[in-house]
């Protein structure tokens, strides 16, 4: 498969290409009750989809997944003692049905406790960033944030945020949205804007309350109300609707066509199990040596002495 192309959206709609134009139809067949088969389908088996969240300890990372679904994956203490779940560096998946209006969501969130904690490298983009960004986003699909953006000012955020678009770019490391997968003009409009403002400012909540008459969730401090969805205050529905309400779909297309395939290609071949010949592809860079050639099949012969072990011809 050709990592710079993909199968169009089901939800993109393109005109017909002038080579094949379409044919006239002479009465109503119902080509479009498809679309009703497939909300149908959809409401019945849900949707399935896998987040990790990575970053140092107490950046948020539980409280921003919850502010996403408005849904809590994890606790925050353990039952009956009252103190802080302990510090592990061992990679913890939780699944969690989310359920609206109807439709299921099932969400596996992947948490990376403790990713860096015992480097301390102050207002950069550290080396282990770096080189962990290089090898994931040739993956996964990668969106960035600036996690506690409530900590900086509207001068810094920018300042902090050009930095990173800089040192994406000189260190080759290509996030989400990709420029070579946009389909059309329209693709393209929206993902520029979007690849603007990455990496998005946030800022999680887990509380709601009361402005002006209004429940919002936000963070209370006393300065005032720090309200997670106000674009005033941070880029967190920017991130919302990225991940939800435009992308969701195209971010599972572009996992299972592109980085799946890619990946599935990548094991066949360092697996062998494929003979070298017409059609073998290869994705890797393999070290220089003679070609792989199928070994005859051994044939076991039992030595009727037992002072002697089994043979091979």
């Amino acid at each position: 498969m050709d990592p710079m192309r993909r199968s169009p959206s089901p939800c993109s709609s393109r005109p017909s290409s002038p080579r094949t134009p379409p044919c006239k139809m002479l009465g109503y067949v119902g080509i479009e009750a498809v679309l009703d088969q497939l909300k149908i389908k959809a409401m019945k088996m849900g949707f399935e989809f896998n987040i990790m969240v990575v970053g140092q300890s107490g950046l948020g990372k539980s409280t921003m997944v919850y502010t996403l679904f408005k849904s809590k994956m994890w606790k925050s203490t353990i039952p009956g003692l009252g103190m802080p779940t302990p510090q592990t560096l061992k990679l913890q998946s939780v699944t969690h049905v989310i359920e609206e209006k109807g439709v299921k969501l099932k969400l596996t969130v992947t948490d990376t406790p403790g990713f860096g904690d015992q480097i301390n490298n102050d207002k950069c983009l550290r080396p282990l960033d770096i080189e962990f960004l290089q090898r994931l986003c040739r993956t996964v699909n990668v969106v960035l944030v600036i996690a506690r953006a409530d900590s900086l000012t509207i001068e810094e955020r920018e300042a902090f945020r050009r930095r990173i678009q800089h040192n994406l770019r000189t260190h080759c490391i290509d996030v989400y949205p990709q420029k070579c997968f946009d389909e059309d003009i329209n693709d393209r409009i929206l993902n520029s804007k979007i690849r603007d403002r990455i990496p998005f400012a946030v800022v999680g909540a887990d509380q709601e309350h009361l402005v002006n008459g209004r429940c919002v969730l936000g963070r209370k401090t006393k300065w005032g109300i720090i309200e997670v969805e106000n674009l005033a205050h941070c880029e967190f529905p920017l991130l919302r609707d990225l991940l939800i309400r435009s992308h969701l779909q195209d971010l599972k297309d572009i996992t299972h066509n592109v980085h799946y395939e890619n990946y599935r290609v990548c094991r066949l071949n360092e697996s062998h199990l494929l003979p070298r010949g017409p059609g073998w592809v290869n994705l890797t860079q393999a070290p220089a040596g003679p070609p792989a050639t199928p070994r005859p099949s051994k044939v076991r012969h039992q030595v009727q002495d037992d002072s002697k072990d089994d043979e091979e011809y």
